[in-house]
């Protein structure tokens, strides 16, 4: 429950699904708050990790965007919960969004969970803001940390992105355009922080720079962390700072 006492965050436990889409295995890590109580609601912490990685990058490493959200949901008595959503290139391609939707089911179901905050660095942080675009009345608050808000026109790892899309740009446009967020500003109602490096060539923040504008022009909460001489990676303290905007926000 957001604004539980400050403790920490219990043993991983790695969970294993049979995906309603497929039929296929799925897997994903849940840590709960110390302060968890089962006749309570909870709020969840959702990470998502980055191109190339799994379920555990969020649970185990030490870089900036890692350890700020395990501290966040620590502080904050969230159930800690991070997926492999299709692994290491997932891009939030229509398979990782049925497999979330079908975690956030079970979570409501065996944690209490009423509030879900998505989150995520790299491609991680572009699948957030994706899922909020395709499911705004799932999402309570988003914190999207180097991601991009525009699979439109993004250029890199398009290989992984047309795999994980089912085509390409021009075979599936629907589905590159219902992911990026920037297009769909009007529906993101909740709680928003993005963090971007002005010098980040792998995932460049112009897209996310954009869609902070017209959220502020609709008056959305929305906060923005803008480094210019920063790349493609975001330190603790800022990634703390962009959990405890949205957090804030919904206490």
């Amino acid at each position: 429950m957001v604004g539980a006492p400050p403790g920490k965050l219990a043993e991983p436990l790695d969970v294993v699904f049979t995906a309603k889409l497929d039929g296929t295995e799925q897997r994903y890590v849940v840590m709960l708050p110390e302060s968890f109580e089962r006749s309570k609601t909870h709020t969840a912490l959702i990470a998502l990790h980055g191109h190339g990685s799994d379920r555990w990058q969020f649970v185990k490493q030490t870089r900036g965007e890692c350890q700020a959200a395990r501290d966040a949901a620590a502080k904050h008595g969230l159930v800690f919960v991070s997926p492999d959503y299709r692994a290491s290139t997932s891009w939030m391609g229509p398979a990782a969004e049925a497999d979330v939707l079908q975690i956030i089911d079970e979570l409501r179901a065996n944690y209490g969970v009423d509030r879900v905050i998505i989150s995520g660095g790299s491609m991680g942080g572009t699948s957030a803001l994706a899922f909020a675009a395709l499911h705004p009345d799932k999402v309570a608050g988003v914190v999207s940390l180097n991601g991009t808000a525009n699979l439109v026109e993004y250029p890199n790892f398009s290989d992984a992105i047309t795999k994980s899309y089912g085509g390409t740009k021009q075979d599936r446009p629907e589905v590159y355009q219902s992911r990026s967020a920037e297009l769909h500003a009007d529906k993101l109602t909740m709680p928003i922080a993005i963090t971007t490096g002005g010098r980040d060539q792998a995932v460049p923040p112009e897209s996310c720079l954009r869609l902070v504008e017209k959220l502020r022009k609709l008056d959305r909460p929305v906060h923005l962390i803008h480094r210019p001489e920063g790349g493609h990676a975001t330190n603790h303290a800022d990634s703390l700072a962009a959990f405890e905007f949205v957090i804030g926000k919904l206490r």
